[in-house]
């Protein structure tokens, strides 16, 4: 099973981090990982739900008091539910450089990230630090939607993970296997299928439509339950589901018709691919109105 040793949450001490810290929390219960906290200040404009500081010095030369302030309300978001083994992180820089970097230094097996910063901006928009992170992160990324547009709860107990038999979703197939274990869960293992669009070079070709539809519907069921060990049906008693259309519509619907809690998906592409912006992947994570846990490969 997937082992989670170290759990990267970045908390900017608004409403929406402190709530994708109550996830990092539960999360590193599970795995028995420790959370590095990380608080970046921006050199021109630091804000938090207490004060403000606008100046252009680094961290090093903040007054201590206010260094003690922001870690006294970092540890204060991780609440009660048992010990905890944290490390709170402060430093000065623009934020998702910051956390990008952290996050290869520790290294982090997970970044647990809210989708809303401190100043309200719209849910995951273009070029947003969340985004960002997303985009670049080489470990797995736990998007968190803010509290009030959430539907899932803690713990999760309907994990939906979609796989499109890409080595990435393969392995987010494997996380959602270990996920479901940690919290007992009900899995649903979701495959979707467009029919090939203008242009594919398949809709040039001769074949009987018919025919193909009944081919993926035989086959996808089949290829997903080849997919579940047999040593995980003794303790996990996964769903397979086959769907058509927009993958992105297709996962957001079902995901709302099983009241998922969370939702595990692939990342196709590089560290850096640009084109991420738009894919099935960042669709999801826009949109979502709970977690979504993603992974690259």
């Amino acid at each position: 099973m997937r082992e989670i040793r170290r759990i990267l949450c970045p908390v900017d001490l608004s409403d929406g981090s402190r709530h994708s810290v109550r996830h990092a929390a539960l999360l590193a219960r599970w795995y028995d990982a420790k959370i590095s906290a990380l608080h970046v200040w921006n050199p021109r404009v630091v804000a938090s739900a207490d004060f403000a500081f606008v100046g252009t010095a680094p961290s090093a030369m903040l007054a201590s008091k206010e260094l003690n302030d922001v870690r006294r309300q970092i540890v204060g978001c991780l609440g009660a539910g048992g010990a905890l083994d944290v490390e709170v992180l402060i430093h000065g820089g623009q934020p998702p450089n910051q956390i990008l970097e952290t996050a290869a230094a520790l290294p982090a097996d997970m970044i647990v990230i809210g989708t809303y910063g401190a100043g309200g901006f719209e849910h995951l928009m273009l070029g947003s630090v969340t985004e960002k992170v997303l985009r670049q992160a080489t470990c797995a990324v736990l998007t968190v939607p803010p509290h009030a547009r959430g539907a899932s709860r803690l713990p999760y107990r309907r994990v939906l993970c979609h796989v499109d038999f890409s080595e990435s979703s393969l392995a987010a197939l494997e996380f959602a296997f270990s996920l479901a274990q940690e919290s007992d869960a009900e899995l649903t293992i979701l495959h979707v299928f467009e029919w090939p669009a203008d242009g594919d070079p398949l809709v040039n070709r001769s074949f009987s439509a018919p025919e193909y539809l009944r081919e993926r519907e035989c086959d996808g069921p089949i290829r997903l339950e080849a997919l579940v060990p047999e040593a995980t049906r003794d303790w996990c008693r996964p769903t397979t589901r086959i769907a058509h259309g927009k993958p992105y519509r297709v996962i957001l619907g079902v995901a709302i018709e099983d009241s998922a809690d969370l939702i595990v998906m692939g990342v196709h592409g590089n560290a850096l691919d640009l084109m991420l912006f738009g894919s099935t992947t960042n669709q999801v994570v826009r949109r979502a109105t709970c977690p979504v846990l993603t992974l690259r490969r």
